[in-house]
């Protein structure tokens, strides 16, 4: 059945996100980014990948420098300590295993 929600919310400064219904261990949220816009360092347990849907990010994870462009995808992995800045405006789409309970208590 597929799922559609409208509702945005604001992640951080010039970043918005929506959170999708989960399925049983895997699930996925659009994150829009303004240009400039830089979301803080973080990590959790949770293995993410990300796929550029528009723009271009720069990427630090543990430390080591990535370029991700439309199209492209990347791995971040469990406990590693990342954050983004969008190089220009765009558009990321996050997938996550296991589920992020602290994500989900928004939906």
């Amino acid at each position: 059945m597929p799922y559609e929600k409208d509702d945005w919310e604001s992640a951080e400064p010039g970043i918005k996100r929506r959170v999708f219904k989960p399925g049983r261990s895997l699930m996925m949220m659009e994150v829009h980014f303004e240009e400039g816009a830089q979301g803080y360092a973080h990590s959790h347990p949770h293995e993410q990948l990300t796929y550029c849907l528009k723009g271009s990010f720069e990427f630090r994870i543990d430390g080591v420098k990535h370029l991700l462009k439309q199209g492209e995808t990347l791995v971040i992995p469990s406990g590693a300590v990342h954050r983004t800045t969008a190089i220009e405006e765009g558009t990321l789409l996050d997938t996550f295993t296991p589920l992020r309970d602290d994500l989900l208590k928004r939906v």
